[in-house]
């Protein structure tokens, strides 16, 4: 429907006033950006080739364009006007200037492309380590299954050196033309050979442990360095450890998805630790040095008189080491007042002549609030 269609103008990205140059330098560019052939991982990369190959097909033709700048896509649908209006296209001579100029990569370039060195494929897996071994790094070997050259036809795909014979479909070339009338014309299309797979030659007798394909899926041992500061659920990507490559192209590489579980003790927010550390009422009242535990090991902290509840205070530099850095994050540590329960009588009776000696000035936030209070109800106690 013409009301889901963007505006021709909008999808090659030029103005209204653009010249005939304009469009074909613009056509040019997205052409290569969006082509399948040079993105086929890219799902979306087609429909976008589509949508902009109708842009310029209208755009670039005289007539359909003054159609087009007067009645919008309605002109050319359900029968309208344009909509079998005919003209000369060069959406093909432009994608031959392209991809020819590039060696070969449109029009036959399936079957070049084919029997080319071709990058293997990246292969997933993950892993889960301990706190501490995510914050100091570690050296992980593990066992992934990838697709590695067949060992016996060596990649081959032909047993014992058994000769192949050109494909008589595609006559060598991996790929075969198709033609595909068009609203805008007849398009030249190439797909790969469904005879011999793309590689333009048909094996006599097939290598047995690759059933021909030239590679197997089988069991490797991978050691990966996990460095220092990764976090859970970061991803490392390991250069050449993914599936092999065809026709002696370079392998994919393996990403490696890192878990990490949780410690007892400390807690981790970007590169910064965090602990809670009880204290008792006797080291809050008078200060102390208390022993801090942290990922390097314990150190130790004097914590002042008079230490309320909930104080937090900072460590610098003993936490995480940063990725690719050499400086760290910092630990702040909480500490909390641990009340002493189940008390005996004597200590109880200590308690409350400590509690008699005690003025209000020794309890500041206390007195403070009250005094709040009292002034909330108009100076009355």
């Amino acid at each position: 429907m013409a009301d889901n269609k963007r505006d021709y103008y909008e999808v090659l990205g030029v103005s209204r006033n653009a010249t005939d140059e304009e469009l074909k330098k613009v056509y040019r560019q997205l052409a290569r950006q969006y082509h399948p052939d040079l993105h086929p991982d890219d799902p979306t990369a087609e429909e976008k080739f589509k949508e902009i190959t109708e842009a310029y097909e209208v755009l670039s033709n005289k007539e359909k364009r003054e159609m087009y700048d007067q009645y919008g896509h309605a002109a050319f649908e359900n029968g309208g006007m344009g909509a079998n209006m005919g003209g000369f296209s060069d959406v093909s001579e432009i994608l031959e200037s392209i991809f020819g100029g590039m060696g070969g990569m449109f029009g036959g370039s399936r079957a070049q492309a084919a029997n080319a060195p071709r990058r293997g494929a990246d292969i997933q897996s993950s892993v889960t380590i301990d706190f501490m071994e995510a914050c100091n790094g570690k050296k992980h070997t593990m066992t992934v299954n990838r697709m590695e050259t067949c060992p016996d036809c060596h990649g081959s795909g032909a047993a014992g050196g058994a000769d192949s014979e050109i494909c008589k479909e595609c006559q060598g070339r991996g790929s075969v033309k198709s033609m595909q009338r068009t609203p805008f014309g007849m398009i030249s299309s190439s797909k790969t050979c469904p005879h011999c797979g793309g590689k333009g030659k048909v094996i006599k007798n097939p290598c047995q442990k690759c059933r021909g394909v030239g590679r197997v899926r089988m069991p490797k041992d991978v050691t990966v360095d996990i460095p220092a500061g990764i976090d859970d659920g970061m991803t490392l990507r390991v250069g050449g450890r993914g599936d092999a490559g065809v026709n002696g192209g370079p392998s994919g590489d393996l990403l490696l998805t890192v878990g990490v579980k949780p410690h007892p003790v400390f807690m981790r927010e970007g590169y910064d630790i965090h602990c809670d550390i009880p204290i008792t009422y006797s080291q809050a009242v008078l200060g102390d040095e208390i022993v801090v535990p942290t990922i390097d090991g314990n150190v130790k902290y004097r914590i002042n008189e008079g230490t309320q509840n909930n104080t937090t205070f900072r460590l610098r530099g003993k936490g995480v080491k940063r990725l690719q850095r050499n400086d760290r994050g910092d630990q702040y540590v909480k500490v909390y007042v641990e009340v002493p329960k189940g008390l005996n009588k004597k200590q109880k009776e200590l308690l409350m002549q400590l509690e008699e000696s005690l003025e209000s000035k020794n309890y500041a936030k206390r007195e403070g609030f009250f005094k709040k209070l009292k002034d909330m109800l108009g100076g009355k106690d």
